[in-house]
């Protein structure tokens, strides 16, 4: 290793120019193919965005619902897409807004949910046949989905009119990500899950082909675009060889892409701007379906409508100004990119096979060796920073002495009290006798083996909460502690 050496954040050292020499033994046809055929590398559909973008999908979630209500509008009015909800702590860990493990976290990092009556307020005026929606939700994303589907059958829409994509990927609420870590673990979990399926007696290509993924965008370019690339050659394989597929549309990968809130600095909190435009363009250039670009003051707070309102015209000048999407996969053939592509790969595979070894993903989390692996990436990101190999603008290199103010999103200290309140008075008014049955009965499905989610449904439209809801399957199934 010399002095001049260069790494990608995930540690592939990087020679100062490429020829085809490093792409040895590389055969087109095999490892690229054509946009929209086998490995998908270039892509999962053949005109890719000459058919049209991606999915403009701006995270959004604070404050009550009527608040988050507002701001998507806003965001549907700016010239945004599609809908991506953010739910604040109690709801995503299934505690009603008056529990006291909710206290001090209501609204604060997204948007509060308890009852059929929150999410019809969220969702007033946004008609949901024609717009898709994302949650990142986890544990109770089937709550959310039940609330979601409810509405709409009040706004007179089908369920099978309804789109858009629920986040419940368990097993990553135990470790975090890296860009190979990221690819490898996400992978795994996505293999433990089809394998559940699988042993749950569903067929693979009954469900697969709904399957989607979700992928953060982060600062190093190339590694980035090499990595989206490899993604969907590496899920081909996995589901053509490990699963035996049949069904192409279950050998997709598709996904979502969100910048990189971790990348982002309270320090001059402009230069986020910069950081998310090329984050996201690295995901447009590796063949995302939808995108959410962070907005400039994420680091210190809530993102200002200003702030919203930028992060979204960063993605429609990527879209309709820069010209990447006038051919499809437009790095194809690059000699390093390919090269680094084939590295990444290779590297997310020797992942998979660890875990494998373990029993899989399920058994690694609960050994703690994704854990251990994230921390020691985590040490030695934070010790490059600290020690200025690693230069971050305005942190520790090109900082101001005398930084200028920044506007902070105003948080509602009344905000946990009237959402409490809310809560307390529907518990007054509904039929108690109504909700006591329809909890029972998800008790009585949760100790059987049938599908929990008719009753739960039931429960919710005889307006059970939430909280409620998840406490009834608390106690049936108990709650995950982990080893470390």
């Amino acid at each position: 290793m010399t002095d001049d050496a260069r790494r990608t954040d995930s540690g592939i050292e990087i020679e100062p120019v490429y020829f085809q020499a490093h792409l040895e033994g590389f055969e087109p046809d095999q490892a690229l193919g054509r946009p929209g055929e086998p490995p998908y590398t270039r892509g999962v559909y053949a005109s890719m965005y000459r058919e049209r973008p991606w999915t403009m999908r701006q995270y959004a979630g604070f404050g009550t619902a009527e608040e988050t209500n507002q701001r998507f509008h806003y965001l549907l009015e700016a010239g945004q897409t599609g809908l991506s909800c953010a739910f604040d702590l109690p709801t995503q860990m299934g505690y009603d807004s008056d529990h006291p493990r909710a206290h001090g976290e209501v609204g604060k990092v997204g948007v509060a949910i308890d009852s059929l009556e929150d999410m019809e307020r969220l969702l007033d005026g946004i008609p949901l046949d024609r717009v898709t929606t994302s949650m990142t939700i986890n544990s109770t994303a089937p709550i959310l989905l039940l609330l979601y589907e409810l509405v709409a059958e009040k706004q007179g829409v089908a369920s099978d009119q309804i789109g858009g994509t629920v986040q419940n990927d368990l097993l990553k609420e135990y470790v975090a990500r890296g860009t190979v870590q990221e690819l490898a673990f996400t992978l795994s979990n996505a293999i433990a899950y089809v394998e559940a399926a699988v042993a749950a007696g569903l067929d693979v290509d009954e469900f697969a082909p709904r399957l989607s993924f979700f992928w953060n965008g982060h600062n190093n370019f190339f590694e980035e675009v090499a990595k989206f690339r490899a993604s969907r050659r590496m899920w081909y394989r996995i589901m053509t060889e490990r699963f035996g597929a049949k069904d192409e549309r279950s050998k997709l990968m598709r996904f979502h892409t969100q910048t990189g809130g971790s990348t982002l600095t309270a320090q001059q909190p402009e230069n986020n701007i910069v950081r998310v435009a090329l984050q996201g363009m690295a995901a447009v250039l590796g063949g995302t379906q939808s995108l959410h670009t962070n907005g400039f003051d994420e680091a210190l707070g809530l993102p200002t409508e200003r702030a919203a309102k930028i992060a979204l015209r960063t993605q429609q000048i990527v879209a309709y100004e820069s010209g990447v999407t006038d051919t499809v996969d437009p790095l194809a053939g690059s000699y390093f990119v390919e090269w680094l592509t084939d590295q990444v790969e290779a590297k997310a595979w020797e992942y998979i096979e660890k875990v494998d070894a373990m029993g899989g993903a399920v058994a690694a989390i609960e050994a703690g060796y994704m854990q251990a692996e994230i921390e020691n990436s985590a040490f030695e990101w934070a010790r490059a920073v600290d020690g200025g190999s690693k230069v971050i603008v305005g942190v520790n290199r090109f900082v101001d002495e005398s930084p200028e103010p920044a506007d902070v999103f105003p948080i509602d200290p009344e905000l946990e009290r009237r959402q409490s309140q809310r809560v307390a008075e529907l518990r007054e008014r509904r039929d108690s006798a109504a909700v006591k049955k329809a909890l029972e009965d998800v008790r009585s499905a949760a100790r059987g083996d049938a599908n929990l989610l008719y009753p739960m449904k039931d429960a919710l439209r005889a307006f059970a909460t939430l909280g409620e809801v998840s406490d009834v399957l608390r106690e049936e199934f108990g709650v995950y502690q982990p080893s470390r």
